[in-house]
């Protein structure tokens, strides 16, 4: 970025940084002790598939490489590998696999987003979202399409501020309806 960028205000968008999903573990700790809201024992990486035999023997690989994986395709074309694993730090790694396996191939540029499910006593559910471009987290609380928790997801933002790099830009906070394990 140049100085007549910085003069117009743009800025470079940060790098995405997928060894940031590993502090998920210890951000769980404190959101169970904050919301009461525990992981729920599902995760999902967030794709756009590309055509093509190389792809599809990608997608193989991966299912290879983490055991049993959902897949599953939403309305907006995009692709869902959900995972499930009961220990939130064994998730986190299953979930990175997946990304720097798609990174590695060179699919890195076709990766949306990254979630952790939770859910309290009451069994509302509420996710945790990494954003693949921005290298950021945000929390999404559905209450049925198309409403969301809001005051849920700015109370997690407080709760997790000093755990996660939390997404600034609220505009950014995008839905991420009928995702897996939500």
């Amino acid at each position: 970025m140049g100085w007549f960028d910085s003069l117009l205000g743009r800025s470079k968008p940060a790098r995405p940084d997928l060894d940031a999903l590993f502090a998920l573990p210890s951000a769980a700790v404190t959101l169970q002790a904050a919301t009461g809201f525990a992981p729920a024992g599902t995760g999902s990486v967030c794709f756009r598939a590309a055509e093509g035999g190389a792809f599809a023997r990608l997608e193989q690989d991966i299912e290879a490489l983490m055991g049993k994986v959902e897949v599953s395709r939403d309305s907006y074309g995009y692709t869902w590998l959900q995972v499930r694993n009961s220990d939130v730090a064994g998730l986190v790694t299953d979930l990175h696999a997946a990304n720097s396996s798609l990174e590695s191939a060179g699919f890195g540029p076709s990766l949306l987003c990254s979630l952790v499910t939770f859910a309290d006593p009451s069994r509302r559910k509420l996710a945790i979202v990494y954003l693949y471009k921005r290298g950021t987290f945000y929390p999404f609380a559905p209450v049925g399409e198309p409403r969301r928790d809001n005051a849920l997801e700015l109370q997690v933002r407080g709760v997790l501020d000093h755990e996660l790099t939390i997404e600034p830009e609220l505009a950014s906070w995008f839905p991420v309806w009928g995702a897996p394990g939500l």
